[in-house]
């Protein structure tokens, strides 16, 4: 079987669209055919990690403890862009599983080097 290296770039806030949700379905799935997926996280897409999601009132599972079953599938590539970070007023402690921070520029590269990029 080829491997093919796979970026899921998430771009979306964690609630109010399926973005978030189906992102995370595919990269399950990418992860099952054991491909090498890698996790970007920019925008409001850093919402997705934070710590704490509240769903109650819009009566929607809260799926951020999804985020820590993916080393089980051996998806431990996750990426957040620090410029989104800053501008949220977050840093890797308001987040619910480790990540690597990068600028813009690296990130960009990285997405590059990339076989298949979807994103969210």
């Amino acid at each position: 079987m080829t491997i093919k290296k796979f970026m899921f770039v998430n771009r979306k806030a964690p609630y109010g669209t399926v973005y978030a949700l189906e992102s995370l379905e595919v990269v399950l799935i990418a992860a099952a055919f054991e491909q090498d997926v890698s996790l970007a996280f920019l925008d409001d897409g850093v919402y997705q990690l934070k710590k704490g999601h509240s769903t109650k009132g819009i009566e929607m599972k809260a799926f951020e403890k999804t985020y820590g079953a993916l080393e089980d599938y051996d998806v431990t590539k996750l990426f957040v862009d620090e410029e989104s970070l800053a501008a949220r007023g977050l840093t890797t402690d308001d987040l619910c599983v480790p990540v690597e921070v990068m600028s813009r520029v690296q990130l960009g590269k990285m997405i590059e080097d990339q076989d298949v990029v979807l994103s969210f």
